[in-house]
């Protein structure tokens, strides 16, 4: 479970990367940066199960979908611009779900707060891939399907925990370790989530008249290397 965050930590590092490279707007760098952060947390969290080091994962979650929000519903602007309204309500959603949730303590106000980000985003998500740039339904498809996988195995192992922990006693070792459920909810959202950001980030240099194409590293991972326009 601490291992499994790498996948929130080391491929956003590389887009913050490239994205300082191809010289985007800085939105997107913190969109990768802070899905980093919910890994450095979730880390932590999962090494020393310390309250503390549990704040360090959920709140990151909240703020990382504020940003994700924010670039996907300011794809359509143009360039250099800042939506102070839309910054100003994120920011105060931020830390009044801060504040509540470091008093109240109840984590299933964080999952409803946090599942109502999540919902702002697919349905902005899902209206981008009919209506706008339907090519890209195969990105946003695949975002959301891995994203909603992580989310199920998520909800399976904390309904049957203790029958898969006592299931996982009878496995092999190896077997075991595959079939962690919180695992797999660490790997397929830090996925989704990657992807999102990609969806998000082509959605926006395709507005921009840039030239964005998915290439696979190895063979493997998606990373979006963007072209600028074509001069004249």
């Amino acid at each position: 479970n601490t291992v499994s965050n790498l996948i929130f930590i080391l491929p956003p590092i590389y887009g913050a990367i490239q994205t300082c490279k191809d010289g985007l707007e800085k939105r997107y760098l913190a969109a990768y940066l802070c899905l980093t952060a919910v890994g450095l947390g979730s880390w932590c969290f999962h090494m020393t199960l310390k309250y503390e080091m549990q704040l360090l994962d959920e709140l990151p979650m909240i703020y990382s979908c504020c940003v994700f929000v924010y670039c996907l519903y300011e794809c359509f602007k143009y360039k250099n611009t800042v939506n102070y309204p839309l910054l100003f309500l994120l920011i105060t959603y931020s830390f009044v779900v801060s504040i509540v949730y470091l008093n109240l303590k109840e984590p299933v106000f964080h999952q409803i707060m946090y599942g109502t980000l999540v919902s702002i985003i697919v349905l902005r998500s899902v209206y981008i891939v009919l209506w706008v740039y339907p090519w890209l339904r195969g990105l946003g498809y695949t975002s959301l399907t891995v994203f909603l996988m992580g989310f199920f195995l998520w909800n399976v192992d904390n309904i049957f925990c203790d029958k898969l922990r006592a299931l996982r006693e009878k496995m092999p070792p190896v077997v075991g370790a595959v079939t962690q459920f919180h695992a797999w909810w660490h790997i397929l959202t830090g996925l989704g989530s990657y992807l999102h950001i990609l969806l998000s980030l082509y959605t926006r240099t395709l507005f921009l008249k840039h030239r964005p194409k998915v290439k696979f590293v190895f063979g493997i991972w998606p990373v979006l290397l963007v072209e600028p326009p074509k001069k004249l």
